[in-house]
């Protein structure tokens, strides 16, 4: 349910209404808007009567929320979600472009790196420090070495950073360098680990798992938001399918769909979708095409050396090209849109 509070509501009426939704032993969860408060109810045991809370003082309008993920809608919150990370917003109409490479190897190649990310028009820098590898005898990441390395290209290059969490044990640390923490494919549904990133002060990058339906995604979402954190960026990796000749099969209908759901922005990632280089540039295309909020790309400048995922990863002059591309796309939806 969404108790929807009055213009004039004060203080006092929005803290007897979260007290009204706790005596029915029900979690509140204030919702600041533009011009008004909102409170979700959380953890009901079953329907809750509107009649309950319509004639409280301040309130406006108690609605029923349909779905299954109550934060998450689009019921919940109408407009869109905006997350300001460092001098960059994602949310605002502006494509947000990340980039980097899979794993953080050494200070000399990610700053190397980074250079290129930035000259090209990069708005973000992605490396991994942890790295979650299907065999245990694969480069696992530098760990706090590799965090350090990445503090320090957010230093030198004025780009936010963004960085995987592998676990409870590490999540402080990374907690400590990032600027937005990602949970990958693999901890789409590790729940404890959802249920941390709910109490982190910064923004989480949620990937989708290869094997997740939208509705199974939104609702990991929802453990985030449920425990307190509304900065959740949803990401499009990509869902195992039966065909070979790519890594993953994007999924750009995802980009729509969650945005008509969901008021959380939804960015995609063409290099573990595709798996093969020569796909990533025209799969990024289309997700700009499909209005998507960002797009996460691997970057690499002797991926022949890299210690995963070289394969995807665009050389920087394809980048270059890449994000000029996207501009161009960005400029015509916004032509139509006038």
């Amino acid at each position: 349910m969404l108790i929807v509070m009055r213009q004039d509501a004060s203080q006092k009426q929005i803290d007897e209404v979260i007290r009204a939704v706790e005596s029915k032993e029900c979690k509140a969860r204030p919702i600041p808007g533009g011009d008004r408060v909102s409170i979700a109810v959380l953890f009901n045991k079953g329907a809750l009567d509107e009649a309950w809370f319509q004639d409280l003082p301040g309130v406006k309008q108690a609605i029923a929320v349909t779905r299954p993920y109550k934060l998450v809608s689009r019921e919940t919150k109408p407009d869109g979600t905006r997350i300001q990370v460092g001098n960059v917003t994602i949310g605002n109409g502006r494509m947000v472009i990340i980039a980097g490479p899979c794993a953080v190897e050494s200070e000399t190649r990610a700053m190397v790196i980074a250079e290129s990310v930035k000259k090209a028009g990069g708005d973000m820098f992605r490396g991994g420090a942890f790295k979650p590898r299907t065999s245990p005898y694969s480069f696992q990441g530098l760990g706090e070495e590799g965090l350090k390395i990445l503090a320090k290209v957010r230093e030198t290059f004025d780009m936010p950073v963004v960085t995987e969490v592998m676990d409870l044990a590490c999540f402080d640390m990374v907690e400590d360098y990032a600027d937005i923490i990602q949970i990958g494919t693999r901890n789409m549904q590790n729940f404890s680990l959802l249920r941390r990133a709910g109490v982190a002060k910064k923004p989480i990058f949620l990937k989708r798992g290869m094997s997740a339906t939208i509705d199974e995604w939104l609702m990991a979402a929802e453990y985030i938001m449920a425990e307190g954190n509304p900065e959740v960026i949803l990401c499009e990796r990509g869902v195992r399918t039966f065909v070979r000749h790519s890594r993953n099969t994007l999924d750009l209908s995802a980009v729509p769909v969650v945005q008509r759901e969901s008021h959380l922005p939804i960015m995609v990632d063409p290099s573990h979708a595709a798996g093969f280089r020569d796909q990533v540039m025209p799969l990024a295309r289309a997700a700009a095409a499909a209005n998507a909020h960002g797009i996460m790309i691997e970057v690499h400048n002797e991926p022949e050396k890299a210690t995963s995922d070289g394969a995807q990863s665009l050389y920087p002059k394809q980048f270059e090209i890449l994000c000029r591309q996207i501009r161009a796309i960005e400029n015509i939806l916004k032509d139509n849109s006038e």
